[in-house]
């Protein structure tokens, strides 16, 4: 039986570039400290970069932008499920996963059942906010994050484009997740919302 290093490089190699890592990942491989004695390692010849406290990955190089950081999106979903915590998009990272703006977040802000937490990748912040259960009781995979977006930036002074494409979204969305999800939306996106939807022009 080999090392737990080499055990562990071993499983490495096996991974695609860019893959996320956890230290949990090879639990039965040793204890707890020889796995992040074996990561820390490993990182320092290079076969891992780490991301952030816990989270490591595979390095992966592009010709012409160099080395590339893992999708933030994917490692936020990837912290929820290893955390075993629901997440939610809310404020502009909502509205950029919507494609209602094309500004990409410096800080990607996510509402979860678990406990807060901040990971830093390069000039990127992913935050963790806690938040009370109703906020994540929306069930819409539409409706909840125009709602959130919403609450963020508020409901006055928006273009009459960006209402139309808010409208489009809702209209796609399944008729009973957005009346649950309206159930749970404060009075003023509500009533917004509501005018928005039964306003015949567009």
């Amino acid at each position: 039986m080999g090392s737990i290093q080499t055990n562990i490089e071993d499983k490495i190699s096996y991974l695609k570039k860019g893959s996320l890592i956890f230290p949990a990942d090879f639990r039965g491989e040793g204890s707890s400290a020889a796995i992040k004695m074996a990561l820390s390692r490993l990182t320092a010849k290079g076969k891992l970069k780490r991301l952030s406290h816990g989270i490591y990955y595979v390095p992966k190089q592009d010709r012409v932008f160099g080395e590339l950081y893992p999708d933030p999106e994917k490692v936020a979903e990837a912290v929820a499920k290893k955390e075993k915590v629901r997440i939610r998009p809310t404020g502009s990272q909502a509205l950029h996963k919507l494609g209602l703006t094309t500004q990409v977040p410096t800080k990607m802000t996510y509402l979860t059942d678990g406990e807060r937490r901040q990971i830093k990748m390069g000039n990127l912040y992913i935050e963790f906010k806690p938040t009370t259960p109703k906020k994540m009781a929306f069930e819409g995979e539409l409706s909840s994050l125009v709602i959130l977006g919403l609450i963020e930036i508020g409901t006055k002074n928006l273009s009459v484009e960006f209402e139309k494409r808010i409208k489009e979204i809702l209209q796609s969305e399944k008729s009973e997740a957005l009346t649950k999800d309206l159930a749970l939306a404060p009075a003023q996106v509500y009533d917004f919302i509501i005018h928005l939807l039964s306003d015949s022009h567009d």
